[in-house]
């Protein structure tokens, strides 16, 4: 056997011991919450089924970590503001804190009135409906990983209930008009984020980066962007973050933001000012004035996240917990400290384990991004929210960040295409003379130049006169090497179809094992 043989089994064995390795790790933490449950809650009725539970809880809150969080860092990692190693550590340590210090003390077990408890009277079939509802949206959740596809877990534990609901009490227990709302969400979500990020952008281009000297400019832009991050991160974490620590109202929490954003303004524009001298003049020194802020950013969407979507993930837990200590499951429950720290550990081990696959996907797979896309993308999700909490919009994190970072790479294929057209144009009034060495290597620069750099190509190649010349098979070949696309068309399929089928998948998977529990259960 040759050495480059034992090589490649070398290399599939670390493989197959690091995935043995995260697999054994998800293990050992489910075993332990069994264990703890199981010791604690010994004295209760039926005290497997709480076991049970919060096994699934457990298993869920991995599948969060593993998929949902990456859209809180991952342009920050796609940009390379930060490195996957501290990316984790961040969003691993902020989402634990949202989820443990800011986490709703109550949260609806049945998101949002999405099924009506009571249609479901008997308590051990609210058990059984909780438990498919959790078990189904996790099962999905651990398939749009393994596919490479970031959804939302809202999305996913309201099918997951949707699902059981009408296993268990038919059809007429869904609020149809809360599913509207949802569904019309999906469309809503990314369209508001990306039209929000692609303005920012642009507005950072036409003032900083399509400018003679980027730098300069970049000193009195960027304090400004950075102030309009502030006021919008303030407002989004008093307004969503910490509704457990102190109720906020939405004047309150935008006069707030205003604050914060006027001192950060004055305290980040001597700093700017002061680092320029020590920066290159181009978009990489410009680049390099937003790497704290995204730090910052990607830090404040994961405490938001955790202080929400992980309360709302172990909201079916904290039902059939209460159920089962003689509670009765209604609308509203309070959830114990040791069921959010399951959600919080959770979150973190399955980030840390198979987050880093997703991360991947939303930081560099669907377009490429740099700091200031990265930056343009946190502020629209943050913006994004805001804007769809006063108008009582049940919205997605996930798609709000994804349709941010599409809007970002649509912006940056217009842009490439408005610039394409002003090169046939040059060339149209050069065809038929006899040189076209020039123009060819003026135009394959051009191609692959930032769109900033353009407009000093094209300069060049007006200048270029007579000797700018190309034929029309020549012409042709070129105008289709120019229409780069800088979105990755199969992410957004793969992305897209997997948004569109998450509620029907969990609502199925969450019924058939509403008939499987209640098949084990009964006599």
């Amino acid at each position: 056997m040759k050495v480059k043989d034992y090589i490649k089994i070398e290399n599939a064995a670390n493989i197959s011991r690091n995935e043995v390795g995260r697999l054994g790790t998800a293990v050992i933490f489910i075993v332990g919450v069994m264990i703890y449950t199981g010791s604690r809650y010994s004295h209760i009725d039926q005290a497997y089924l709480l076991v049970a539970a919060a096994v699934i809880g457990a298993y869920m809150a991995l599948n969060i970590g593993a998929n949902d969080v990456a859209n809180n860092v991952g342009p920050a990692v796609g940009s390379y503001a930060l490195t996957m190693t501290g990316a984790i550590i961040i969003a691993a340590t902020f989402e634990a804190g949202g989820a443990i210090i800011a986490g709703g003390d109550v949260v609806s077990t049945v998101k949002k009135g999405i099924i009506d408890p009571a249609n479901i009277s008997d308590k051990s079939t609210f058990v059984w409906v909780m438990m498919g509802a959790l078990l189904g949206a996790a099962i999905w959740l651990n398939a749009a990983t393994w596919l490479g596809a970031p959804v939302s877990t809202t999305h996913s534990i309201v099918g997951g209930v949707m699902g059981a609901g009408i296993a268990a009490a038919g059809w007429d227990v869904v609020n149809w008009n809360s599913m509207g709302k949802i569904a019309l969400s999906w469309m809503v979500s990314p369209v508001t984020g990306g039209i929000v990020a692609a303005i920012f952008l642009y507005t950072l281009k036409k003032l900083v980066f399509f400018k003679d000297d980027p730098l300069t400019a970049a000193k009195r832009v960027v304090p400004v962007m950075i102030g309009i991050m502030a006021w919008a991160f303030t407002t989004y974490l008093a307004l969503k973050g910490i509704k457990k620590i102190a109720s906020v109202s939405f004047g309150e929490a935008l006069l707030a933001g205003m604050v914060v954003a006027v001192v950060t303004y004055f305290i980040v524009r001597p700093l700017i000012v002061r680092a320029a001298p020590k920066l290159t003049g181009d978009r990489d020194g410009v680049n390099r004035l937003f790497t704290v802020p995204l730090i910052i950013s990607a830090a404040m969407l994961s405490f938001a996240h955790g202080a929400n979507d992980v309360a709302n993930s172990v909201g079916p837990l904290a039902g059939i917990f209460d159920v089962l200590t003689e509670g009765q499951g209604g609308v509203k429950v309070s959830i114990p400290i040791w069921i959010m720290v399951i959600g919080a550990i959770g979150i973190s081990f399955g980030l840390a384990l198979f987050g880093p696959k997703l991360i991947r996907t939303v930081g560099s797979e669907i377009t490429e991004l740099d700091r200031s896309r990265a930056f343009c993308i946190a502020l629209a999700a943050a913006i994004t929210v805001i804007i769809a909490s006063q108008m009582g919009m049940p919205i997605s994190s996930t798609h709000v960040a994804l349709g941010a970072v599409f809007g970002v790479g649509f912006l940056r294929e217009f842009l490439e295409k408005r610039l394409g057209k002003v090169v046939e144009n040059v060339l149209s009034r050069h065809e038929g003379l006899p040189d076209f060495s020039a123009a060819e290597a003026e135009l394959r620069n051009f191609q692959n130049a930032p769109p900033e750099d353009k407009q000093r190509i094209l300069e060049e190649m007006k200048k270029m006169g007579p000797e700018a010349v190309i034929n029309a098979a020549q012409r042709k070949e070129l105008q289709k090497a120019l229409k780069r696309q800088l979105v990755k068309r199969s992410s957004i399929l793969k992305i897209v179809s997997a948004w569109i089928i998450t509620v029907p998948v969990s609502a199925l998977l969450a019924a058939l094992f509403y008939f499987m529990l209640r098949g084990m259960m009964l006599p």
